[in-house]
């Protein structure tokens, strides 16, 4: 909560440098934070009649040259460097490296969570056409890359698995309306847990018992995103 001492309105300052103000305010709690800062708080750090999309325009303008960006990740914003100096910034060891992502079988299985949540573990193993074990469900969980959803209104009531913040944040999306050809899916009707395995043989189908690899011909890229 901004405690009342802080004075957001800034009436005292001239238009131009009110703007500059509250710019500055808004990249240093960004540039502070070590996950990303949700909108709302943002909001409460400048005056009411202060238009925040404009004023991030206007930071992500300013950082257009730089090697790091502020971006709409997980609801929020967050400093993450460019990618294209990934290389340099692991090699001079001034970070730990990144932890491993997941494996490739994780990851086909998150994707599916992540397009389909909330959804069950048989649903899951429905779509692959094999049992999704227990271990892979607990991996990415302990990831924090998924959650427990809803029961589900499936006899017993069994749990569903939902993608996290953390997910979100990780692959660099805002929010789930940011993945991958979404709107292709939901546009041709495919996007349907019934029947998926057979209506998308080439994404979800497997060859002797094993979990596709994902190419990139179908237009999806599961490469995380450098925290930095």
């Amino acid at each position: 909560m901004i405690p009342s001492s802080l004075d957001t309105e800034l009436d005292d300052l001239p238009p131009e440098a009110r703007w500059r103000e509250w710019m500055g305010r808004i990249e240093a709690v960004v540039f502070a934070s070590p996950k990303p800062v949700p909108r709302a708080v943002l909001a409460t750090l400048v005056g009411r009649a202060c238009n925040l999309d404009l004023l991030i325009a206007d930071i992500r303008a300013e950082l257009r040259g730089r090697p790091y960006d502020m971006v709409a990740v997980a609801g929020g914003y967050h400093h993450r460097t460019r990618q294209g100096f990934a290389a340099a910034i692991h090699a001079s060891g001034v970070v730990a490296s990144p932890r491993p992502g997941p494996s490739q079988a994780d990851a086909t299985v998150l994707m599916a969570i992540a397009y389909f949540q909330p959804i069950t573990r048989a649903e899951l193993g429905s779509i692959f056409g094999k049992d999704i074990s227990r271990d892979l469900i607990a991996r990415l969980k302990t990831a924090d890359l998924i959650g427990a959803g809803p029961r589900s209104p499936l006899p017993g009531a069994p749990y569903t698995y939902v993608t996290t913040d953390t997910f979100l944040s990780t692959w660099g999306f805002d929010s789930l309306q940011d993945l991958p050809d979404m709107e292709k899916l939901q546009e041709s009707g495919l996007l349907n847990k019934v029947n998926i395995h057979d209506r998308l043989p080439g994404l979800w189908g497997g060859e002797d018992g094993e979990l596709p690899e994902v190419d990139e011909a179908d237009g999806i890229d599961f490469e995380p995103l450098s925290p930095e």
